[in-house]
């Protein structure tokens, strides 16, 4: 793919923020390229970030007809920027692209225009301890049009934000309130597809769970309000006191996290069993009170391990261990991160320089 390049002059680029939040700050320069069903994917450029001017009918403002995904560039300290299984992204993408009934776009094309656009704006790429620079890949439906049916035009773009760590307090021990009523999404949906529609639907759970003092919330499926699913914007596991390790199956309601799967994948390398089962959430809470589950932690791009030391469900605490990150939450962290900053080795070949 030819990628048309408008760079910023270099009186007129950004500078990174002092302080850093997560999402806040937006680098200089975005990929857009646009579909036409007669022409297909065409005016693929690199430009300064700009807003869209968007007909007020557009499809994506009244029927949510989107996709987006999310990644990271990593500064090694040896001066390398990383990324971390793009190629996964960029499959994912397809497949909620698919799902949405979108076009989908090459893969190896959507590869390569995060890397020059991140190469274009390294200078973005933070070098603070545990910073990165956040990569935003979307594609919204752009046709005009009130009717209900599948869009005709498309734009595809990215977007990169220089993000610090997604919580506050790092690697500290989350809490999580078990929705007991609300659902995020139902087997034969679009839980799979990471599509806009997903998140607004959890929005005013997770604001109700703040107000109670607890940081994410775990939601169940929707038909028997039993089964473990996902933890806010991320998926969770569960650890045995034998080192063993659980996660709910895909289900066809719960997003493939590429985090979750790289998870299952280094598990038995650091002696770690990783098994994909269907799991009630009266026994997990169960297993947790009886000290069966000695730790449990959520794993997504964005904060990639989270440990969790208290579970909220009907009323009643489920606290987990002495409250502090464990050992086995500490040890997969390390490893990814180390991986993804290039600070061990990649047995995997998981990291692909830019």
């Amino acid at each position: 793919m030819d990628i048309h390049l408008e760079l910023l002059p270099e009186a007129e680029r950004g500078t990174m923020p002092s302080e850093l939040a997560f999402g806040a700050a937006f680098s200089d320069h975005m990929f857009t390229q646009e579909f036409q069903t007669d022409k297909g994917w065409h005016d693929a450029q690199i430009s300064p970030t700009r807003p869209f001017s968007l007909h007020p009918a557009a499809a994506v403002l009244h029927y949510g007809q989107e996709v987006f995904e999310g990644l990271k560039a990593y500064g090694s300290k040896d001066g390398r920027i990383l990324l971390f299984r793009p190629q996964e992204n960029a499959a994912r993408f397809n497949r909620s692209a698919i799902r949405i009934n979108m076009p989908t776009v090459n893969e190896s094309d959507h590869v390569d225009a995060i890397k020059q656009l991140v190469d274009i704006d390294r200078r973005w790429v933070p070098e603070a301890s545990g910073s990165s620079l956040y990569i935003r890949p979307a594609m919204i439906a752009s046709t005009p049009k009130l009717g209900l049916a599948s869009a005709t035009n498309f734009i595809h773009f990215i977007i990169t934000s220089p993000v610090a760590a997604y919580f506050d307090g790092g690697l500290d021990p989350i809490s999580v309130f078990v929705s007991d009523e609300r659902r995020r999404a139902v087997v034969g949906g679009v839980g799979e597809a990471k599509t806009g529609g997903n998140y607004a639907a959890s929005l005013l759970a997770s604001e109700e769970a703040a107000k109670q003092g607890f940081s994410q919330v775990l939601w169940l499926d929707a038909i028997e309000g039993r089964f473990v699913e996902e933890v806010g914007a991320m998926n969770i596991c569960f650890v045995y006191s034998d080192g063993s390790i659980v996660t709910p199956g895909l289900s066809g309601s719960i997003l493939p996290g590429i985090t979750r799967d790289s998870v299952i994948k280094l598990g038995p390398t650091i002696g770690h069993d990783v098994s994909e089962q269907r799991l009630d959430i009266f026994q997990i809470l169960a297993d947790i009170k009886s000290g069966r589950i000695t730790e449990a932690f959520g794993c997504g791009t964005a904060a990639v391990i989270s440990p969790v030391n208290r579970f909220s469900f009907k009323g009643e605490d489920y606290s987990i261990g002495d409250g502090t990150t464990g050992p086995v939450s500490q040890k997969f962290f390390d490893t990814l991160t180390g991986i993804q900053y290039g600070e061990i080795a990649d047995p995997f070949d998981w990291v692909v320089e830019v």
